[in-house]
């Protein structure tokens, strides 16, 4: 008998171990059309049931116009290729109550959701290529600037310079009262007492978007068509990788619930939804 319940232990430890190092993994689920030009970012709308995109439709800095929002479904097909146009090179998204923000170059996008309609544009001074956005439970609205490595922050809709000196801020999350940033190949946690310290490095230096999948475990991608399953103890795994067909891995969208990541891919077009293991 003691030698079963020790046999019986050493299998359960071999098995808990075996499971500790299981590698997370990404299958595709579907490929949206081709025929979004120059997607940069995904927010999934858990209300509205559906993915909002930000499509650049030109080059990531220029200010012509051409750039929007469209709607796709969480099936990949394509709901409003224009829900929203006149943009130039709209990039990160994030909601607050009927509102949609997205970063655009100088300035952030106020969009109600309800109608498709502009309501304000937030400019920011001395900004060059704001990135993402992200906002927390309190509604403040937090933009990186990727050119002049800063973050910004709209409170209360006044803007202000939240942070600065890092290496080149992308995506940002916020996460309860830590804002995380990806920042040229690391992931940073930044403290409401302005605290930074690393989650994880040496990912590719291109690190765009941060979804959360548990307590202190995140999904980061890189522009260059690579994405990260962030571990807690700050190791990572390399869930993805486009590059050698150079389809690109922009800033990702992330259904909680059923696990499934969203990747923009940039320059081919369209969008592509990944199961997550």
């Amino acid at each position: 008998m003691k030698t079963r319940n020790l046999t019986l232990s050493a299998f359960l430890v071999a098995a808990l171990a075996f499971s500790s190092q299981a590698q997370h993994s990404l299958t595709q689920i579907w490929s949206s059309e081709a025929k979004l030009p120059v997607p940069e970012s995904v927010l999934f709308s858990k209300q509205d049931k559906l993915l909002y995109v930000a499509l650049i439709d030109g080059k990531p800095a220029e200010k012509d116009g051409k750039g929007g929002i469209a709607k796709v479904g969480l099936d990949g097909k394509i709901v409003s290729a224009d829900w929203v146009s006149g943009l130039n090179a709209p990039k990160g998204m994030g909601i607050y109550g009927s509102k949609l923000f997205v970063a655009d170059v100088t300035e952030v996008v106020e969009i109600d959701i309800k109608s498709g309609k502009i309501v304000k544009k937030h400019a920011v001074e001395g900004a060059q290529f704001l990135n993402d956005v992200t906002i927390d439970s309190k509604g403040n609205i937090y933009i990186s600037d990727s050119s002049t490595k800063k973050v910004h922050l709209i409170k209360d809709g006044q803007v202000s310079t939240y942070y600065e000196g890092l290496n080149g801020p992308n995506g940002l999350l916020a996460v309860g009262t830590d804002l995380l940033i990806a920042d040229s190949g690391s992931l940073k946690k930044l403290t409401s007492s302005k605290q930074i310290s690393v989650i994880a490095e040496g990912m590719d230096k291109s690190t765009d978007g941060i979804e959360q999948v548990k307590p202190g475990e995140y999904i980061v991608s890189s522009w260059v068509g690579m994405v990260y399953y962030v571990k807690a103890d700050g190791t990572t795994e390399k869930l993805l990788d486009t590059s050698a067909d150079k389809t690109n891995s922009a800033d990702i969208g992330y259904d909680p619930a059923k696990k499934v990541v969203y990747v923009p891919t940039f320059g081919k077009n369209n969008v592509v939804a990944y199961q997550l293991k």
